[in-house]
């Protein structure tokens, strides 16, 4: 089976005010030649190393079944900056969600040969990853055309503002979790009920009419739950 290759990067965020660790996936037989649609990871090293996107994409290129895709994952630093930057209470989350969608698109888009619209651009995450990745769309409608979720924390402040966001089809919506994940361990030491929060957000975002696909999955909040769904992820929302 051919391999893509992964790219690993530096790029200086001014809004972060620091380097940014890239891991840049080119599929095989990547060419200049074709356009490319891009899935940005946030968690990126995760979904690299425990999701293992890469050999599923690898394995879906080989079946023929995903369009040309180049996949950048961006790694955390430590438990702290992760929090700091993907949290919506985080020190760096606003500047984080700018570096995304105001410097990290435009770098891509100059040095790859991407569609540069909407719906050519996903945003993939876990957790509070999947948190973060959900408010960069809302914030950035028309740069984001696709979000995948897999288990995002959800709070009343993420409630309000998918309640309060008007562009409903600006974007669609991929989200699963686990039926297990009743009393996760969150970043604050608390147990916290995914179940019922990520029941509560599926609501709305019917209720407000966004485009989406919806499943209870079989586990709880770790990877053993989400590596399995890597290639229903991708053959959604990038399948031919």
């Amino acid at each position: 089976m051919n391999r893509g290759v992964v790219q690993d990067l530096t790029l200086f965020s001014n809004a972060l005010q620091e380097d940014m660790q890239l891991l840049v996936y080119l599929p095989p037989n990547y060419s200049p030649l074709y356009k490319y649609s891009i899935l940005i990871a946030n968690d990126g090293k995760d979904y690299f190393q425990l999701g293992r996107i890469t050999r599923v994409a690898d394995e879906l290129y080989e079946k023929k079944e995903i369009e040309n895709l180049i996949i950048i994952g961006v790694p955390y630093k430590s438990v702290k900056d992760r929090r700091e930057k993907y949290h919506p209470d985080g020190e760096k989350h606003q500047a984080y969600i700018r570096f995304l969608a105001q410097e990290l698109i435009p770098y891509i888009d100059a040095n790859y040969p991407t569609y540069q619209i909407g719906m050519g651009r996903a945003l993939i995450g876990d957790s509070l990853a999947a948190t973060v990745s959900l408010l960069t769309a809302l914030q950035y409608p028309n740069t984001f055309g696709k979000v995948i979720l897999h288990s995002p924390l959800v709070n009343e402040y993420v409630l309000s503002q998918v309640e309060s966001h008007k562009e409903v089809h600006a974007f669609s919506l991929y989200h699963v979790f686990g039926k297990g994940e009743t009393a996760v361990k969150t970043g604050d030491g608390l147990l916290t009920d995914f179940v019922t929060s990520n029941r509560n957000l599926h609501n709305l975002i019917i209720k407000k009419g966004f485009s989406t696909f919806y499943d209870e999955l079989d586990g709880d909040h770790t990877w053993k739950l989400w590596q399995p769904d890597m290639k229903r992820s991708l053959k959604n929302n990038f399948g031919l």
